[in-house]
């Protein structure tokens, strides 16, 4: 009878753990789960210029003459993608020479500038200022430039100096022109006007290419107040 009783409790012990794990089963249940991602392509943009002169021929100016007045007509066209600010530099070489006026008259010998332009209208002046024997002259368009136009010219042609003769014979006379531009966008926007905003940005370009292939003639800042990537270079050699 005890054997009975002992064999009859384990029985139990064991249907009631048979029944603890069918619970715990019955409460297990597949979750609803769902998952999503995003893959948003961006394209880098670029600022990428031209600089023209079409009216430029250096077979033309081998043996200029005093008071000559030659075709040079500096234009930017933006062959990037984004919108940007353009700017030109122009260096005029100097010399120490003697000239005469418009009568013929005999002047005093000092240093000068050799050639004289007329800037045209859509150019504000940022500088002009000397570096070694150039006069630096730096201007913005007046205009953002959009992908694919091209600036008005800076100007048309450039005069050469009555000076005497026998100063500079068979010398070599350069006028370099350079052109800089910078995004539109996120430059900091300073100023109201194009102007303005040109000459802030002009600034940053400056101090972004200092000691770089690109960089500026003259390291000094233009004033937002008055006026205001990619460089490009024509030498405009002229004997």
């Amino acid at each position: 009878m005890k054997r009975r009783k002992i064999a009859r409790t384990a029985a139990m012990f064991t249907l009631a753990g048979a029944l603890a794990l069918g619970g715990a089963a019955a409460y297990t249940t597949a979750y609803l789960t769902d998952h999503e991602g995003v893959v948003n392509e961006f394209t880098v943009g670029k600022v990428k210029i031209d600089l023209t002169e079409t009216n430029w021929n250096p077979d033309n100016h081998t043996r200029i003459q005093p008071s000559e007045e030659i075709p040079k007509n500096p234009a930017i066209t933006n062959t990037g993608v984004n919108d940007a600010y353009v700017y030109l530099e122009v260096s005029i070489p100097m010399k120490e020479v003697i000239t005469a006026d418009e009568d013929g008259n005999r002047q005093e010998a000092r240093k000068q500038e050799l050639f004289s332009f007329e800037e045209k209208a859509g150019w504000k002046q940022l500088k002009r200022e000397q570096s070694g024997d150039n006069m630096v002259y730096t201007y913005n368009y007046s205009q953002v430039l959009a992908k694919g136009q091209t600036t008005g010219t800076l100007f048309d042609s450039v005069k050469f100096l009555n000076i005497i003769e026998g100063q500079l014979d068979t010398e070599k006379l350069d006028i370099p022109v350079k052109a800089f531009a910078i995004q539109t966008e996120n430059t900091g926007n300073t100023g109201s006007s194009v102007d303005q905003k040109a000459a802030a940005a002009y600034n940053k370009y400056m101090n972004q290419n200092r000691d770089q292939e690109g960089r500026v003639t003259v390291q000094t800042p233009a004033s937002s107040q008055t006026g205001a990537g990619r460089d490009t270079e024509e030498p405009g050699e002229i004997s």
